[in-house]
């Protein structure tokens, strides 16, 4: 259950991310929006937040940032709990 809001989570981040890195590529140019990219979101999200009373993107970057809080809450509370288990060896040698 708590696999499945992680995901929901993660989809809705990457929806956010998807909006403001079009309001870079319109905004900032091509570079700008290529480093958005190969930096993973994180200099999006930085871009985003220098820019957002400029292009009225607050409410989205606001959305933006409590989607990730909430996805490291789940990852780091319950992550572990999807972790497999795995017995630990035994010395067998007589």
């Amino acid at each position: 259950m708590l696999g499945i809001l992680a995901m929901l989570v993660g989809i809705g981040s990457l929806i956010c991310f998807i909006m403001v890195l079009i309001k870079q590529f319109q905004n900032a140019g091509a570079v700008h929006g290529i480093i958005g990219i190969i930096t993973c979101g994180i200099w999006t999200l930085i871009w985003g937040w220098m820019n957002a009373d400029k292009l009225g993107i607050k409410n989205i970057m606001m959305i933006w940032t409590a989607l990730i809080l909430i996805n490291l809450v789940l990852n780091f509370a319950f992550g572990a709990s999807m972790v497999p288990y795995t017995a630990a060896p035994t010395n067998l040698a007589p």
